[in-house]
């Protein structure tokens, strides 16, 4: 048997800078990690590249630097330090932080620029500042943390693929949508930690000490309408992706259909998840060729 040479030098420290992206997203997200597994080889590991660094940069903000006893003026520098040195090694093709290298790769690779890394900061920082959205703040706010975070994952899907113009603008529309029903779905699943703990209100016009059913079906109706445009652009996609994202999108559909359930008060108390053997029946239907061809009926 010939042995498979071993990488030296900047690939085996890619590689390794990869392992812990992995790594960063395996211990966080049992979801991302189930519907990873459905993303075609040459794939799977941009998208944990770019997961890894969301997830870092999401730390800094969301308590563990906080635990940590950083102020907030520790934690805006570290995540400014974390912007610059990912603009600095998407120049440079390096970092001496693992995630940030292996991001920078994937960028490099499939043209992720601070077109996009730029809303995203942007929007980590205003985190560092809980008070009240205006409706334009909360459209800034979810493009940044949520909506460009699937145009990167969309670069990385269609990287050496030819698509047109018009195609590819439907394309970025639903990844857009897509990852703004994500994170309006997360807004209202996260509601007791977010306003009871970090004192955060990102919904304008809404009291979430004082948060009414009516309120919470008027969100959840808007959440479905994004995941319906999503939706029709899915078979679209090149087939590298398509049975990840129907895995994606069915996940969180029923998530969404688990708030729609529950009464408005208890989304104060508790935090609203799917059980792991519904996870992986999803898992399991989204593999299937019918299911897939299902989404274009």
């Amino acid at each position: 048997m010939v042995s498979r040479p071993q990488a030296t030098g900047l690939a085996l420290y890619t590689r390794a800078a990869h392992d812990s992206a992995a790594r960063v997203i395996g211990a966080y997200s049992t979801s991302f990690g189930l519907a990873t597994r459905l993303l075609a080889p040459p794939v799977r590991p941009r998208v944990e590249n770019i997961y890894a660094l969301v997830r870092v940069a999401d730390e800094i903000v969301d308590g563990s630097a906080e635990q940590a006893g950083l102020d907030v003026a520790a934690q805006r520098e570290l995540l400014d330090a974390l912007e610059t040195e990912t603009e600095r090694a998407i120049r440079l093709g390096y970092s001496a932080n693992l995630v940030v290298h292996s991001f920078a790769q994937t960028a490099r690779e499939t043209g992720i620029g601070s077109d996009l890394t730029a809303p995203f900061f942007s929007s980590m920082r205003r985190d560092l500042s809980p008070v009240a959205f205006s409706e334009q703040e909360l459209r800034d706010y979810i493009y940044g943390s949520a909506e460009v975070v699937g145009l990167m994952c969309l670069r990385v899907f269609l990287a050496g693929e030819t698509v047109p113009a018009a195609e590819r603008q439907q394309l970025e529309h639903g990844a857009r949508r897509l990852g703004a029903a994500f994170q309006k779905i997360n807004f209202l699943r996260d509601l007791a930690d977010d306003f009871g703990t970090l004192g955060r209100r990102y919904f304008p016009d809404i009291d979430p000490g004082h948060f009414t059913e009516e309120q919470k079906l008027t969100l959840v109706a808007d959440i479905e309408q994004d995941l319906a445009a999503a939706r029709a652009v899915i078979p679209q996609l090149p087939t590298g992706c398509r049975r990840a994202i129907v895995a994606a999108h069915a996940l969180f559909s029923v998530l969404t259909a688990r708030v729609r359930a529950t009464p408005a008060p208890d989304l104060l108390r508790t935090r609203v998840s799917v059980p792991t053997a519904v996870k992986l029946g999803i898992l399991l239907r989204s593999m299937s060729a019918r299911q897939v061809r299902g989404l274009e009926s």
